[in-house]
C-alpha cells in the first residue's frame, strides 16, 4: 500500500475515534455544533493547523534540537486532513446534527419564489 494511502487510512481511524469521544452516542452533542458558521468555521480551524504547522517548522528550521511539546508536524497534517474531509462533508449536507434548512455557512437557505404566469 502506497504511504499516502497509509496517512488517509490512519486519519480516516483518527477520526473515527475521536468522533466517539467528542460526539458520544451518550451526550446531546452533535458534530455540527462544532461549526456555528458552516463551512467558515471549519476553514477557521484548517487555518489554526496550517499556523501551527509554519510555527513548528519555522522553529525546527531554527533550532536543530527543537522538539514540539505536544502534536508532531504529522498529527498536524493529519489533523488537517479530517478538517478538510469535514469541509467538503459540511458543503454535501452530511455532518451530524447539520440543518438541511440552512446552507454550507450556516445560514437559513432562501426561499426563491416562484411566480406563475396566470
Amino acid at each position: 500500500m502506497k504511504e499516502s494511502l497509509k496517512v488517509l487510512q490512519r486519519a480516516a481511524e483518527i477520526q473515527t475515534n475521536k468522533g466517539n469521544d467528542y460526539q458520544n452516542p451518550n451526550s446531546r452533542v452533535r458534530q455540527s455544533m462544532y461549526y456555528p458558521r458552516g463551512c467558515a468555521s471549519i476553514l477557521d480551524q484548517m487555518n489554526s493547523k496550517v499556523l501551527r504547522l509554519q510555527s513548528v517548522l519555522e522553529a525546527m528550521e531554527n533550532d536543530l534540537e527543537y522538539q514540539p511539546n505536544f502534536e508532531s508536524l504529522e498529527d498536524s497534517c493529519v489533523d488537517l486532513i479530517n478538517y478538510t474531509s469535514f469541509f467538503v462533508s459540511y458543503m454535501k449536507g452530511g455532518i451530524d446534527g447539520q440543518d438541511p434548512n440552512n446552507d454550507f455557512l450556516n445560514r437559513p437557505k432562501r426561499v426563491i419564489n416562484e411566480q406563475s404566469d396566470g
